[in-house]
């Protein structure tokens, strides 16, 4: 499900499940990876990119449909994940190959930064049309990592943004054509990979507290 490689000081997470859909045994390997990378001493820096169409799809649902008793532990382990990604003690970039849609979507804010596929493939938060009010702690990091309006036309219409829209509406820093997201994303990772990990997760605590505190505490 989830292949992790090193090329020099970055790390690329690849997902290779599909849809790369939130469950517990993804839950589990993602951190797995992220242990390794947080382990790695000096320099180093962190990429996430799913294969084909699909970034993430976000949530299981027709698993949690199974064991809905489960749903309350499962909800605070992707909350775990998005804040330990939005307060990750290297830099990260996701490379989104293809669509990002609910929590997969968020997977991608919580990062430092994000390289979009320019030409296919949508960023989308489709809660609204699927009747599935959001809860406080997603909310949280769409508040602290986009603007304002763009968080609030993504909550209310379940636009779905391209990724040249997604770079005007602030939601990712680059977008490339398919052939060049993982190289650029790999790039930004490699640029920035000596900075400094102790100031980093510092700079990110004080950005960021309120929505840390929300999903991690």
């Amino acid at each position: 499900m989830i292949d992790l490689d090193r090329d020099g000081d970055v790390f690329v997470l690849r997902m290779r499940s599909g849809e790369n859909r939130f469950g517990p045994d993804w839950l589990d390997e993602v951190s797995a990876a992220l242990d390794r990378v947080e382990a790695t001493q000096g320099a180093c820096a962190l990429v996430t990119t799913g294969e084909g169409k699909f970034y993430s799809n976000g949530m299981d649902l027709d698993w949690l449909a199974t064991v809905p008793e489960r749903a309350g532990d499962f909800l605070r382990a992707i909350y775990r994940l998005l804040g330990r990604v939005l307060s990750f003690p290297a830099i990260t970039v996701a490379a989104v190959n293809g669509h990002a849609f609910g929590a997969g979507a968020l997977l991608t804010v919580a990062h430092d930064f994000a390289v979009m596929r320019a030409d296919r493939g949508y960023w989308c938060m489709p809660e609204a049309d699927l009747g599935l009010p959001l809860t406080a702690e997603y909310v949280s990091l769409l508040k602290a990592k986009l603007p304002g309006r763009t968080s609030h036309e993504a909550l209310v219409t379940g636009r779905r943004y391209g990724g040249t829209e997604a770079l005007a509406a602030g939601i990712v820093q680059r977008a490339a054509a398919e052939a060049d997201v993982l190289a650029d994303a790999v790039k930004i990772a490699a640029d920035l990979a000596a900075k400094h990990r102790g100031t980093l997760t510092e700079h990110k605590r004080l950005l960021y507290a309120d929505a840390i505190a929300a999903l991690t505490g």
